[in-house]
Parts: C-alpha cells; structure tokens; sequence
C-alpha cells in the first residue's frame, strides 16, 4: 500500500479526526454495555437500548440526508464533534454529581449521539471524495479502512482497561475530550464546497432534493445494485458472524474462552491487514470486476466453511481441532476478502454518486443495511436453534450466490462504460 495520500494535510488531518472520534464513541458505547449490566444484570436492558436507538436513524434519516447536501460540510461536522463533546461532558458531570447514570439517562444518551451521528455522517459521506482525485480514491479508502480498522481492535481493549481501572466517568470524560480534539483538527482542514442550499429553505424545497435524491437512487442502476448489495450482506452474512460463528465455536465445537478469544482476534487480525496484503490486488483490478469477484469468494468460501461444523466432519477426527483451526483459517480469510469487497463497493460509491447528492443516498444506503441487520439476527438466530448449523450457513451463501447473480451484468458494465470514457478522452 502506497501511504503518499497521508503527506496531504487535509486527507491526514481528517483521517486523524475520524480515528480520535472513533475510538472514543466505540469506547463509551463498550462501558456503557458493561456499565448497564453492572447495574442491572440484564443483557436484555442494553439489547432494548440499542433497539431504541434505531427509531431516531429511520425517523431522522432522510431529514439529514438532505440537511447534509444543502449546508456547509466542514462547519457541520465540526460543530457536530463538538455537540458530541459537550454532551458526553455534561453526562460526565451527572455521573460525578450524583454517583450514578439511571438506565432512562443512558437511554437518552444512546439516542442523543444517534441522533448526531445520523447527521455527522451525512455531512461527512462527502468529504473524503471532494477531497482526493477520482484514481486516488481507492487508495483513500484502502487507508481508511485500515486506520478504522486500527481504531476499531484499540478500542475496546483501551475501554475495558480504563473501566476496569477508573469507571465510567473516565471513558465518559476522554470521549468528550477525544470530540473535542476532533472538531479541532477538522477546523484545519480546507473541504471544497460541493454543498447545494436552496434559496429559501422550505418544505416544498426540502420535499423536491428528497425526491431528487430517491429519483437518482431509483435511475442509476449501480447505485441501486450497491444499496442491494450491501443489504443483502448485512442481512444474511453479518449474523453469520454476529450469531452463527459464536454459536458454533462455544455450542457445536465446546471451544475453551481462551481459545474463542483468539478466533476473534484472528478476525479482527484479517480486517486489519486487509488493506496492507491485498492493496497490490486491488490496484491491478477494475473496481466493477473486483466487486464481483469479492463477493464471489466469500460465498464460495462461506459453502466450504459449512462442512466444519456437519456432523460427518466432525466425526472423521477424533477432536474437534480441525474443525477449529479449519475455521479460524477461513474466517481469515473472509475477514480479507469482506473488508476488500467493503472497500471497493464504497469507491465505487464514491465514484458513482454526485457529491451535490451525497448526503442524500448515503443516508438512504446507511438505513437500508442498517435496518436489516437486526432483521437477519432475528431470523438467522431462530434458524440456528431449529435446524442444523450447517445448513443455515449454505443458506447464507445461497442468498449471496443469487444476488451475486443478479447484480453481475451491471458491476461489469461499469467497468466497460469507464474503459469507453477513457478511450474517449
């Protein structure tokens, strides 16, 4: 991977700020899971929070996919990581006041930095793109992909020490502090103004960029086929790994915690290196062929993955060792393969979407695969206690297989259609 992109100010500073910001929303959003079942003992508590927490993203969406488009981007995020910020302070001066955050506290906390994360990634869907040439927006994402994934191993492991350690009130205080520095390096940052605000903002106004940016998701075929994509992934592969792999690592092949524990490392290992094994690769292919090829592995690799857990495999050994580090070796490499697809269905996103009409589809393609997630958690999960493991997992790469199918023609057409445009220029 070629690391020139991070000599640029701008892309540099702006990859900094996402990486601060992130650590610290995944590190108050892992203590406030251990919080709750601290003081309530209930798994269930948290679950219905979270749930709670989807209502502000399908109410709030399409308000913000809007709002994005039509005002200034960097004054937007800024402001943003600074609300962030101060309401993360001010729940941390509840907490020191009164000893304690209420489960209704936290729940308006949850939904809060929901709210404003619905509309700070809006604004940001088009800043990384305004920022960087088109050919260089592959290598852009290949290294926010990796300093993400960087932020998203920390993370946690930082949390759990300083909870452990200090409590709540000191991952609520360094999140506020980690918004802060945020907003403060995106005020250095020189973002183009690709914004598009209406003469007079009105509801007839706001109703006709609405329409404008469903209309384009609904014409252009790509852009409707990686929204496709993209649910289809997080409906039936996310509870793959979400449910599935954890259901049969501790339930079907009894493995130790210890030895679960380095399952998930492994994972989050291949997510992380993804971008540094396979960048050559990914240069070499055209983005529409990669796409396909991408998720074409990974259900060939899910169908393999199927056999370790069948009865019949696991009777052909006398432990079920094969079957784990069969496992772990696959999940390695999906883990690779899941984080370049993921990288090149969202240059192809980049490449593809008006960035006057980012923060519209963003927002429609970010509600469209969130939505279905807890959809195929809820089915997948009833389908792994029915039914035997192996099976549920073929039934994930048959989904894929099919979509794969469907969405073939037009992620190659793409390719011929940029080939033709530089032929021609």
């Amino acid at each position: 991977m070629n690391f020139k992109l991070m000599k640029q100010k701008d892309f540099s500073l702006l990859i900094l700020g996402k990486l601060v910001s992130l650590v610290g929303s995944n590190m108050q959003q892992f203590a406030l899971s251990l919080y709750v079942l601290e003081i309530t003992g209930s798994a269930t508590i948290f679950a219905s929070i979270l749930s709670v927490s989807i209502l502000p993203r399908l109410l709030l969406s399409p308000i913000a996919g809007v709002f994005g488009d039509w005002f200034n981007r960097k004054k937007t995020i800024v402001l943003l990581d600074f609300i962030n910020g101060i309401i993360l302070g001010i729940f941390a001066l509840i907490y020191i006041t009164s000893g304690s955050l209420t489960v209704f506290l936290i729940c308006i906390l949850v939904i809060l930095l929901e709210i404003t994360e619905i509309f700070f990634n809006s604004a940001m869907s088009a800043v990384l793109p305004s920022l960087v040439k088109k050919d260089q927006l592959m290598e852009a994402n290949s290294l926010n992909s990796l300093v993400m994934n960087i932020g998203n191993v920390l993370s946690p492991i930082i949390a759990a020490i300083l909870y452990d350690g200090l409590g709540i009130k000191a991952i609520l205080i360094l999140s506020s502090i980690s918004f802060v520095l945020s907003a403060i390096s995106e005020l250095f940052i020189k973002i183009p103004n690709t914004h598009k605000k209406p003469e007079k903002i009105s509801i007839k106004a706001f109703k006709t960029d609405l329409m404008e940016g469903i209309d384009i998701i609904r014409s252009n075929r790509l852009i409707s086929t990686m929204i496709g994509l993209g649910t289809i992934i997080n409906f039936s592969i996310g509870p793959l790994f979400g449910i599935g792999l954890i259901y049969i690592s501790k339930e079907v092949l009894k493995v130790s915690d210890m030895q679960f524990g380095f399952y998930q490392m492994v994972l989050s290992a291949s997510m992380l290196l993804a971008p540094l094994i396979c960048g050559g690769i990914i240069k070499k292919i055209k983005i529409g062929r990669l796409t396909h090829i991408s998720f074409t592995v990974i259900a060939v690799l899910i169908f393999v993955m199927s056999i370790l857990p069948s009865s019949i495999f696991l009777r052909s050994f006398n432990s079920n060792m094969v079957s784990y580090i069969g496992l772990l070796i696959i999940s390695f490499i999906v883990g690779l393969v899941v984080t370049v697809a993921n990288i090149a269905l969202g240059t192809l996103f980049n490449q593809v979407v008006p960035l006057e009409l980012m923060g519209r589809t963003s927002t429609v393609y970010n509600l469209a695969v969130t939505v279905f997630i807890p959809v195929g958690q809820m089915i997948f999960g009833i389908l792994y206690d029915i039914i035997n493991p192996s099976v549920v997992i073929i039934i994930s790469g048959f989904i894929l297989m099919i979509a794969i199918a469907l969405y073939k023609k037009t992620l190659l057409s793409y390719d011929e259609r940029e080939l033709e445009s530089e032929f021609e220029a």
